[in-house]
């Protein structure tokens, strides 16, 4: 469509619905007194793309013909590039180009708006990125300004993620494959009954006075929303995309937004705690690969073999604490009991979709649509400009995947030049636009803060700081779900089979309990999908839901999850609400108090101007000594957990010494990594190799030699560990001894050896050649190891093990995470939500090391005994490098980096690039890779109170 025709249409929608462009302006209120704030303007932080993630239907459209954003909806994003590129120029001076200052209050000539949105609340917007600051004069005006500004900020995206925690997307916004995808996803992990959901935040209010409260504060909050939708309707400033969903017509506004329910907030923290507050439940599959292994070797063997693939308490393992203490927990016994076994090719997934009609009886794959961009209007009629946004769903395929992301870097006074702490950490959550975080200040009676939440749970901040305090949080993923396999009966007497319905437990045969969403869908304006309609159906036992099915010795059982969590989704709301409390954190040890509160399995970590802490949060239950958590437990009251009462999903909880915590220790780094000695970790990531180490290295090697950090060194500690490729770092240089071992005869081989030697001597990084060139430099060295990477796997594995126990073991940890989620060894193969910045968490990354490592004769402990790579004959081992090393070579670049709708084939940089998936409608730009917390600040408080 020709340029004047777009702009004349973007005329005539604001002309059709001029009313929908602008929201209430300011009103002439006083700018209420800054809070008490003893961060002395050295406080910062950056969240991209931008605060504003409402767009209305004349924005909407206005984007859709002119590519025109909405005011703050990406006005973050360019200086959170920056950094990536500029990483180190960055001074004291130039910090505010790459971060936000994160001071209280709004400086007189950067207020934008000021309104009330109720007599007992006020609300300053500011310039400079759009942060509501929000000043209540009574506490319940507090929480209902914050429901108010988010619902301003995030509307469509809360709207859109309390549907999919209920496993009801497709009824709301359309059948797409990718919406479909997504409330199976969320449905399967917490099928909760409205009364559950209910009952959850009754138990809560019954916690003494700080429950009472916070089912205050949550219905203020909640009231908040609602008088939003309310005068967003009648004013006609909602969000388009209700409008493009089919909820609102454009012209006449018939239609309706549903308000917001206390019951949805319960689904918003199980949806954001399935992501990022879980560990565990893999123990079916981790039966799989190694009763694969058992087979191939036998059990003494295999069990060598399958012990250190799995990592559990690595000795080489990096962990955040490291001054000597231990806290043993989630470890396999020397003897375990109640271990269940299914008989080989036995185990097939539960059954979720029932009776599907129409469009849902084709499978859903998720369409590829540009994240980027939206497709080019093929009209000029505003209403028509919306059709198909949402074909490829309303929410991106596999935002449903459970996330383990975030880092942190903290060093106490001893190390700092100021003799203060620094600290800078967030957390990976992903890019979306808008973001699933949003950004606010709270002051109220009893509340002081500002920093970042998940928007639909902003009554209170969940990440950032206080008046004299910060803290962030990084996902632990401790185990705290168990697999309980519980054998099939049927009532009559009659042999059980596979498809039975009822289980035997504690002497009876019972049904299982069955949660069920009836979803139907309609084509409407932003997604075609034809109509359709299938059932969820979750079953569920005393533990948990069933998720495999299988036989044992024959005999026909159900596999079912035991979550700590479950029916205590909202439990962590009090360590929260402390966190936000100045009465309540004065001290290191208050905050591990608060944090111990939370029963989401998270590290926290907080700094002041004179102390620093770390605390392991969780609800860690106490397991019956001689069970092993890594695999599935017979459903049994001998192996169930130590004071488990079914009724309520309450059991024995570790009690607060027994969480990883420490204080003052001279620093802590995390990046998903290992906790503590003596903590297993739920998957086998948190080994030998592991993406912490990058943060570790720099921070201990600048201690070691008796440096100092400041906000800029550290800063910049943790953005050059960002863009460094860990397996260039930690695992190239042993390959490369091993290389070495002979004279490299092939002057082409020679000349790849070189290649990869000297990428790695100047750093392994994945970095532009100049900020926005769009090419790394070193670009031939890093495709060859990405294309190199799953084939020295295979070449190193397969052989020894066989195809069988090597496909079970990619079943239970991919063998590559890198940026663009391809190179994993299938071809067509990726693995997780692509473009999103987070890497080289999970793969066999510190397998190889050990492997390689013990061929070069080394000693290994927590290592495969008997090397694997080349029947353990060093020749043998590195011939299959070289090999596969010319293989790669030899592979297009078209193969390494297949291309997806946003990059084309063989475009390396695209291929790495950060997207911000759409949640709606407005898309952004590309940005250069960077693995690097979504939410970050940089803290250091130089007074107390």
């Amino acid at each position: 469509m020709p340029r004047r025709s777009r702009t004349l249409a973007a005329l005539c929608a604001a002309a059709v619905v001029g009313s929908l462009v602008l929201a209430p302006g300011s009103t002439a209120e006083p700018i209420p007194e800054p809070a008490p704030d003893y961060c002395g303007q050295q406080c910062h932080h950056i969240l991209p793309p931008g605060q504003n993630g409402n767009a209305t239907f004349a924005e909407l459209v206005a984007h859709m013909l002119l590519g025109t954003r909405p005011p703050h909806s990406d006005d973050q994003l360019a200086k959170y590039d920056r950094l990536a590129g500029g990483y180190r120029e960055l001074t004291t001076g130039t910090i505010d180009d790459f971060f936000n200052d994160n001071s209280f209050g709004v400086r007189p000539d950067d207020v934008e708006r000021t309104y009330r949105p109720r007599e007992d609340v006020t609300i300053v917007r500011d310039k400079t990125a759009g942060i509501p600051h929000v000043y209540g004069t009574t506490r319940s005006g507090t929480a209902y300004g914050a429901g108010y500004a988010t619902a301003e900020d995030k509307l469509f995206l809360m709207d859109a993620m309390r549907r999919a925690g209920r496993g009801e997307v497709t009824p709301f916004a359309g059948g797409a494959p990718a919406n479909r995808q997504l409330e199976q996803q969320f449905f399967t992990v917490s099928p909760y009954t409205e009364q559950e959901l209910q009952q959850q935040i009754d138990t809560v209010a019954r916690r003494g006075e700080r429950g009472r409260q916070a089912l205050e504060d949550a219905k203020s909050y909640v009231d908040g929303i609602n008088e939003y939708i309310q005068k967003s309707y009648n004013g006609r400033y909602f969000p388009g995309e209700y409008v493009a969903t089919g909820h609102v017509d454009p012209i006449t506004n018939a239609g309706r937004i549903e308000p917001f329910r206390l019951t949805d907030l319960v689904v918003l923290a199980s949806l954001i705690g399935a992501q990022f507050g879980g560990g565990g439940g893999n123990e079916v599959q981790n039966a799989v690969a190694r009763m694969s292994l058992h087979e191939r070797f036998g059990p003494e063997r295999g069990e060598q073999i399958w012990a250190a693939f799995r990592a559990e308490n690595d000795p080489e393992a990096i962990s955040t604490i490291h001054d000597g203490q231990s806290f043993p927990y989630g470890t396999t016994p020397a003897d375990p009991r109640g271990v269940v076994l299914p008989d080989p090719g036995s185990v097939s997934a539960q059954q979720l979709i029932f009776d599907p009609t129409g469009s849902a009886v084709e499978a859903a794959e998720p369409a590829t649509r540009p994240e980027s961009s939206n497709p080019p209007p093929t009209t000029d009629d505003p209403v028509e400009s919306l059709r198909g946004i949402f074909d490829d769903g309303v929410v991106p395929g596999g935002m449903g995947q459970a996330r383990g992301m975030s880092n942190a870097l903290v060093v106490s006074g001893a190390h700092t030049e100021s003799g203060h702490p620094v600290a800078v950490f967030g957390p990976q959550t992903g890019y979306f636009s808008p973001q699933l975080l949003t950004l606010q200040e709270l002051q109220g009676p009893g509340i002081s803060s500002k920093g970042a939440s998940f928007a639909g749970l902003s009554f209170y901040t969940l990440l950032g700081r206080g008046q004299d305090y910060a803290w962030s949080a990084t996902t632990a993923s401790q185990d705290m779900i168990d697999s309980y396999a519980v054998e099939l009966c049927e009532p009559d007497g009659r042999p059980a089979t596979k498809d039975s319905n009822f289980y035997r437990f504690r002497g009876e045969c019972l049904p299982m309990q069955t949660v069920e969403r009836k979803n139907a869908w309609q084509p409407n304006l932003g997604d075609n999908t034809p109509q359709g309609s299938y059932r969820l159906v979750s079953f569920r036992t005393r533990y948990g839901p069933v998720t495999h099915r299988a036989t044992v010795d024959g005999k026909p059982v159900a596999f079912a999850q035991a979550r700590s969590t479950f029916l205590h989704e909202v439990d962590s709301i009090i360590g929260f609400q402390k966190f936000n409390d100045p009465g309540a954190i004065t001290s290191a040890a208050d905050f591990q108090r608060a944090a111990h509160d939370v029963n989401y399995t998270f590290n926290w970590f907080y700094a002041d101007a004179t102390d620093t802490a770390y605390f392991n949060s969780g609800a860690n239950v106490v397991r019956k000594p001689d069970v092993d958590p890594s695999m599935p437990i017979a459903g049994d009251p001998a192996f169930e957990w130590q004071g488990w009462n079914p009724a309520d999903n309450t059991a024995a909880y570790a009690p607060f010494d027994e969480h990883p915590n420490s204080i003052n220790q001279d620093y802590y780094i995390s990046w998903n990594n290992k906790q503590a000695p003596g903590t297993a970790g739920a998957k086998a990531e948190k080994g030998a190799v592991q993406r912490g180490d990058l943060l570790d290295r720099r921070v201990a090697e600048h201690i070691a030699s008796g440096g100092k950090f400041d906000r800029v060194t550290l800063t910049q500690a943790m953005a050059d560990a960002g863009v460094t490729d860990l397996r260039a770092e930690r695992v190239l240089p042993d390959l490369l001894r091993l290389i070495d071992g002979q004279p490299i005869t092939d002057p082409e081989t020679a000349a790849l050896v070189d290649r990869l030697r000297a990428w790695l001597a100047d750093g392994g990084r994945r970095v532009e050649t100049s900020p926005g060139s769009k090419e790394y430099a070193h670009t031939e060295a890093i495709e060859l190891l990405d294309a190199w990477w799953p084939r020295l796997v295979r070449g190193e594995f397969e052989p020894a093990v066989g195809a069988d126990a090597y496909r079970a073991m990619t079943d239970m940890m991919q063998i590559n995470e890198s940026p663009s989620g391809w190179q994993n060894g299938e071809p067509g193969l990726h693995v997780g939500q692509g473009h999103q910045g987070s890497a080289f968490q999970f793969g066999w990354f510190g397998q190889v090391s050990k492997d390689i490592r013990a061929v070069l004769g080394e000693p290994m402990p927590g290592g495969f005994g008997e090397p694997l790579c080349g029947g353990g004959d060093a020749g043998a081992c590195r011939q299959m490098l070289l090999d596969t090393l010319r293989q790669a070579a030899e592979t297009p670049a078209t193969d390494t980096y297949p291309g997806d709708a946003d990059c084309k084939p063989g475009d390396q940089w695209c291929a790495d690039a950060i997207l911000q998936t759409k949640i709606g409608g407005i898309s952004q730009q590309k940005i250069s890779w960077q693995n690097r917390p979504t939410y970050q600040q940089v803290v250091e408080f130089p007074t107390h109170r």
